[in-house]
């Protein structure tokens, strides 16, 4: 059965960085784009970041973009989060998704949380001030 499991998370302080890992098994993910999604308490998951099966694109919200950079590596099934100059609005669950698409997808299509059909369990991250 495919999976897909996050690590990496950890408490921070401001200004810090983490990298988070998302390891998957039981199938292989090359032509799914993979989703980094993150729930902090009393909110909605949101979308943070995604990057296309290819590897090609990638897509990030407003308050990540130039902080945390997305990649893949299909060879190893793996992709991975990095998150520098963290800020306490960063605090929160991060999954891991996966999704797929038939070539690239464009914007709302990859920051749909509904077409992300594979989620791991997610990893805390907490940045402290």
């Amino acid at each position: 059965q495919a999976q897909l499991v996050e690590s990496g998370g950890g408490l921070v302080q401001a200004g810090g960085s983490l990298r988070l890992s998302c390891a998957a098994s039981g199938r292989t993910f090359s032509t799914y784009a993979m989703g980094w999604f993150r729930q902090a308490p009393g909110k909605e998951r949101e979308f943070v970041a995604a990057i296309s099966g290819s590897g090609a694109t990638t897509y990030y919200t407003n308050s990540v973009k130039g902080r945390f950079t997305i990649s893949r590596d299909n060879a190893k099934n793996t992709g991975s989060l990095k998150m520098n100059s963290l800020i306490p609005e960063d605090t929160a669950v991060y999954y891991c998704a996966a999704a797929p698409f038939l070539g690239e997808p464009n914007v709302p299509q990859a920051m749909g949380l509904m077409r992300y059909n594979y989620w791991g369990q997610g990893t805390q991250v907490t940045v402290s001030s």
